[in-house]
């Protein structure tokens, strides 16, 4: 049960401004250890503004964010020591071209915790052979496809040993018929206990692997519950009218 895990990350009242557009709007959000959730909401709505907040790559401009109750936004955080503990991987795979696959995955390791070559390539070939890959560790990323990529940033996101993970739309740039590789290795991660953060557009998939799901819209968080709740009875208009164009595969833009 939900309510037996422990918090691992809060957020209070989290403000982030671009100028004079507010992009999330006081928004409050404790993920629990050992859980995975679920941003859902069209383009634009805040979903990966949070998760750069989340990970310090963006400042907010009020509220604050706990992780495992430190503070970790605001004056006098250590990024780096953040980074450690909260990994994110983006839609774009952003592997270095002119390392192999073995070397992207050790490269975190070596320069952030200071391992041993030795010791960091016995984990980066540990994880690829997690991630379905060992087969391409000499390989350079331009002889990947799309979704083995993916992969490959998830293993080196992995590399850090981070207690949570933040996924930002990472199906989004795939061709369909490379999705599914993607979505199993984080349906397997999720069984496995890994706390995560997915921003997505995946429908079925965040019905079937998620313990909360959040819909943003306008900054917000308008509605939050389990998936069977969210997905099979919203109780916001707004939940309803989004889900209902994305179901008619219409664009998903923010309710009225």
């Amino acid at each position: 049960m939900l309510e037996n895990r422990s918090a691992l990350v809060e957020l209070d009242r989290v403000t982030k401004r671009y100028g004079p557009v507010t992009v999330l709007d006081e928004v409050s959000l404790t993920l629990a250890e050992h859980t995975t959730t679920c941003l859902i909401g069209a383009s634009g709505s805040g979903k990966s503004t949070l998760l750069r907040c989340v990970n310090g790559l963006e400042t907010i401009d009020g509220g604050s964010i706990r992780f495992a109750g430190e503070r970790i936004s605001g004056f006098g955080v250590d990024l780096d020591e953040v980074r450690r503990h909260v990994g994110i991987v983006f839609q774009s795979y952003n592997l270095f071209p002119h390392m192999t696959v073995l070397e992207n995955v050790m490269l975190a390791p070596c320069t952030v915790l200071r391992l041993a070559r030795g010791a960091a390539r016995e984990r980066a070939e540990r994880l690829l052979h997690r991630v379905g890959l060992a087969d391409r560790a000499g390989h350079y990323p331009d002889r990947l496809s799309g979704g083995q990529q993916q992969r490959v940033a998830i293993a080196r996101a992995l590399a850090l040993e981070p207690r949570v993970i933040l996924l930002d739309e990472i199906t989004s740039a795939l061709d369909p018929e490379l999705v599914g590789e993607v979505l199993a290795l984080i349906g397997e991660l999720a069984a496995e206990g890994m706390t995560m953060v997915l921003a997505t557009h995946e429908m079925a998939f965040a019905r079937e692997v998620a313990d909360t799901v959040c819909f943003l819209d306008g900054g917000r968080i308008h509605e939050q519950g389990p998936p069977e709740q969210l997905f099979g009875a919203p109780r916001q208009e707004r939940t309803r009218t989004f889900l209902s164009r994305v179901r008619a595969g219409g664009p998903a833009a923010p309710a009225p």
